[in-house]
C-alpha cells in the first residue's frame, strides 16, 4: 500500500509544479494535458492545455495533481503540505519563495519546537508549514 496527496489546481496546475521542480527540487515524472487523452470527444472547450493528471517527486514522497473547474476549486484549508528543512537559511528561503504572491498565516520564526517555522498557502492555492526542527529532548 502507498499513500500518495492529489491536489486539485484552478487550472494553474502544470504552472505550480514547474515552479516546485525548479524551486524546490522536484522532479515532475508525469504531465498529461486534458487533449492527450485517447478520446478527447468529451474534452470541455478551452481544457486542451488543463491538466487531467500530474505527478511530482517532491522531499522524498510523490505528489499527485489536476486541474479542476474553476467554480470546484478552492485553496486548501485544513490541510497542509509540510517542508522540513536541514538549516534556518534554508527555511527562510523556501518561506520568502512561497509566501511571495501567497498569504502568510504564520510567519517564519523561532519557536519553542523549532529553529524556524512558518505556515502559508502559496499563490497556486497550495498551503505549506516550512520547519527547521529542533532536537527532540531525551524522554524520560
Amino acid at each position: 500500500m502507498k499513500l500518495t496527496t492529489y491536489l486539485n489546481y484552478g487550472g494553474n496546475c502544470e504552472e505550480a509544479f514547474r515552479f516546485y521542480e525548479k524551486h524546490l527540487g522536484g522532479k515532475i515524472t508525469r504531465l498529461i494535458t486534458w487533449a492527450q487523452q485517447p478520446d478527447t470527444s468529451n474534452v470541455p472547450s478551452g481544457w486542451e492545455k488543463a491538466i487531467l493528471h500530474a505527478r511530482i517527486e517532491l522531499g522524498g514522497t510523490e505528489l499527485a495533481a489536476a486541474d479542476v473547474p474553476g467554480d470546484r476549486f478552492q485553496p486548501m484549508r485544513s490541510a497542509y503540505l509540510t517542508l522540513s528543512v536541514d538549516s534556518i537559511e534554508e527555511a527562510e528561503r523556501i518561506h520568502a519563495l512561497l509566501s511571495e504572491g501567497g498569504q502568510i498565516f504564520m510567519p517564519m520564526e523561532e519557536t519553542f519546537f523549532a529553529f524556524r517555522f512558518s505556515m502559508l498557502r502559496d499563490k497556486f492555492g497550495t498551503s505549506w508549514m516550512i520547519i527547521h526542527e529542533r532536537p527532540a529532548p531525551p524522554q524520560a
